[in-house]
């Protein structure tokens, strides 16, 4: 468009471009190729979005395989921190978390290095879990309460190891067997199982 005819909105416009430093006018040129690059390349979009299906896809087909391992062996449950998350749900139900809850501070209090520490963590537990009328008490016969409580004088991180082999298989022969039978378990195969099934048909 051009004009020579004064007050026309093209020779204003061309004015008002040239009193533009050099450089803004160059940043324009380049701003609008690389837009331009970007619009012509639709698969670059396209190739990030299938990254991120295919990274989700490979997290759901671990989580179904861990799913189904749980019922392998308690071992395996114990493994995955999903598995305990989804097993502690279930003793909730059941009223009986403290078992599992008092296995892992077994857990975490074996790897406690400084002996001060041990000693406040050792009673600590069994305050919480072992002693009578503690306010999570775990279902352990009184020898082993005993045994438990001599071992405190002298706290090391076995002070605990057979309340916790009690505990743990008390949850292994009673809350285990019926947590694979209950309905959020078998609910979760289910989907496991489909999950597995839909990678199988598209491959």
């Amino acid at each position: 468009m051009s004009c020579w005819m004064p007050g026309c909105p093209a020779l204003s416009m061309c004015r008002g471009l040239a009193t533009l430093p050099i450089t803004c006018l160059e940043r324009a040129k380049d701003l609008k190729t690389r837009l331009g690059i970007l619009l012509h390349k639709p698969e670059l979009g396209h190739r990030i979005g299938t990254s991120n299906k295919l990274q989700l896809g490979s997290k759901r087909r671990d989580s179904s395989r861990e799913v189904l391992e749980w019922r392998e062996s308690f071992d395996q449950l114990l493994k995955s921190k999903s598995g305990v998350t989804a097993f502690h749900t279930f003793l909730k139900t059941e009223f009986s978390e403290e078992n599992l809850d008092f296995w892992l501070a077994c857990e975490d209090f074996k790897k406690t290095r400084s002996k001060t520490k041990l000693a406040s963590k050792a009673n600590r537990i069994f305050e919480e879990f072992v002693q009578s009328e503690a306010p999570r008490e775990v279902n352990i016969d009184h020898e082993t309460r005993e045994i438990t409580r001599k071992n405190l004088s002298g706290a090391t991180s076995a002070c605990f190891n057979e309340a916790q082999a009690k505990t743990r298989t008390l949850m292994e022969k009673d809350s285990y067997p019926r947590f694979l039978k209950s309905a959020s378990y078998q609910d979760m195969t289910k989907q496991a199982s489909s999950r597995g099934i839909s990678k199988r048909s598209h491959t």
